[in-house]
């Protein structure tokens, strides 16, 4: 008897083992496809270009006078003094200057093309408060002759983004600056998605017209804070049946959202924030909101009062995309000074940007940030040109998640190049040649890179 008893209790054991270890007949995963609408850009044909002799603005803040930059097979392959290279088209670039492609964060090119008529007005999906759902992507007319007008500015990389009517507005979308019928031919391979967020008077504009949360700030705020709440239950679901299959069970997926999909991205740090936030109270509450639900609070776009929290935006690590002059349009945007971006900038890790938010502005983004280092160093800075470079190259690129590939020029990076006439920030710079990934894609003085449209007519 006293044998038996320990022989029950292993058949017991084992009989316990089995059934934990039999797994129920489990039903096809069910996934979802985050890239849906890939890129399909391809790199346009090139030939090895050496420019010779240029003043060179790296965009990590150097200044390189008489030097060569090498472009081999779509990189930088060579930057330095007397190069040479087989086989290569060489360019004199003596009293010329070089950069890195100009990127712009914030561009509503394509939603709202040109020309500016009612059935082009694709940007602004002003329905409900939160439209996470809508994607710039499948706004954007690839055809829009503003596309051209900048890339003749310089401008090699762009965010297209939706507006600022909702306290979500949808997906962002980073393009390549090269002609195509598609957007997804010109779509950045890779690049992190970006999502629009608005704070202050638009969307309590919008939707306190119409007798609907938010007509307050107060309410601006409860409308995020129920929103990412509803997005962490959605992905603490996701989570569970995930973590349910992979134990064997067969468990029931979730219901999909694809409004809280794109909640989720950001929660997981997939989907970059981008936050068109004018006052500096509102911007340090933003980047509590996002330590409360545990995302990062990216970067915010208009930033009039960036200069008053500049301090918290160095130590956060958030970007702060700005204009030279833009100011007193609307009552969030009165308190505003011509240093701003000067005073952001001097703080140590910091991300200070020059944007456009404008079809035409675009095509001159240089010479927006010439207006703001001439207006500093009036008053007391001493920046240069290669501090001013950073503010429309790297810190764009740093902004859109895609640093490690190009914003700057550094051997094995994406050969995105501007060879300018002059100082690219003088008001008399003009943009003579522009090679993205090593071919080019504009040259002032052949009609061949000079894409025609009638819709040109006001863009010129």
């Amino acid at each position: 008897m006293q044998k038996f008893v320990p022989t029950l209790l292993v058949a017991g054991i084992s009989l316990a083992l089995t059934a934990c270890m039999q797994s129920e007949t489990q039903d096809p995963r069910v996934t979802i496809n985050k890239n849906p609408y890939p890129s399909t850009y391809q790199v346009l044909p090139s030939t090895a270009t050496l420019l010779k002799n240029a003043t060179v603005l790296t965009g990590t803040g150097e200044r390189l006078d008489n030097t060569d930059v090498l472009l081999v097979d779509g990189k930088i392959s060579k930057i330095g003094q007397d190069l040479t290279a087989d086989n290569a088209t060489t360019i004199d670039a003596s009293g010329k200057w070089v950069t890195p492609g100009i990127i712009d964060v914030h561009s509503h090119l394509g939603v709202y093309p040109s020309p500016s008529v009612e059935s082009h007005s694709d940007g602004n999906e002003a329905i409900s408060p939160n439209t996470s759902e809508v994607w710039a992507e499948h706004s954007v007319w690839p055809q829009d002759p503003g596309f051209q007008a900048a890339r003749a500015g310089g401008i090699t990389t762009l965010q297209i983004l939706p507006g600022s009517a909702n306290l979500f507005g949808g997906r962002g979308v980073t393009l390549r600056n090269v002609p195509s019928h598609t957007m997804q031919g010109m779509k950045f391979p890779d690049a992190p998605y970006g999502l629009k967020m608005a704070c202050g008077e638009n969307p309590k504009r919008v939707y306190g017209g119409k007798k609907v949360a938010p007509s307050t700030r107060m309410g601006n705020m409860a409308g995020y804070r129920m929103a990412w709440a509803e997005a962490e239950e959605y992905k603490r679901a996701w989570d569970k049946y995930n973590a349910d299959y992979d134990a064997g069970k067969n468990p029931t997926p979730p219901a999909r959202d694809i409004e809280l999909d794109t909640l989720v991205g950001v929660l997981e740090g997939e989907i970059m924030i981008h936050n068109h936030c004018y006052k500096a109270e509102e911007m340090a509450m933003m980047i509590d909101l996002g330590k409360e639900f545990n995302y990062h609070s990216g970067t915010f776009h208009h930033a009039v009062e960036g200069y008053k929290v500049a301090d918290l935006l160095a130590e956060n690590g958030n970007c702060a995309a700005m204009w030279p002059d833009w100011w007193g349009f609307k009552m969030e945007a009165y308190d505003m000074t011509l240093e701003n971006v000067a005073i952001v900038d001097g703080k140590p890790n910091s991300c200070a940007i020059v944007h456009s938010d404008s079809s035409s502005t675009i095509q001159r983004l240089n010479q927006e940030a010439g207006k703001i280092m001439y207006r500093a160093n009036e008053n007391g800075f001493s920046l240069k040109e290669q501090d001013a470079i950073k503010w429309i190259t790297y810190n764009a690129a740093k902004s859109l998640g895609i640093e490690s590939e190009t914003g700057s020029l550094e051997v094995g990076k994406k050969a995105d190049v501007v060879l300018w006439n002059q100082n690219p920030f003088s008001v008399y710079a003009q943009a003579e040649q522009v090679f993205l990934d090593g071919a080019k894609v504009y040259d002032r003085f052949d009609e061949k890179y000079q894409a025609k449209s009638d819709f040109l007519l006001g863009q010129e």
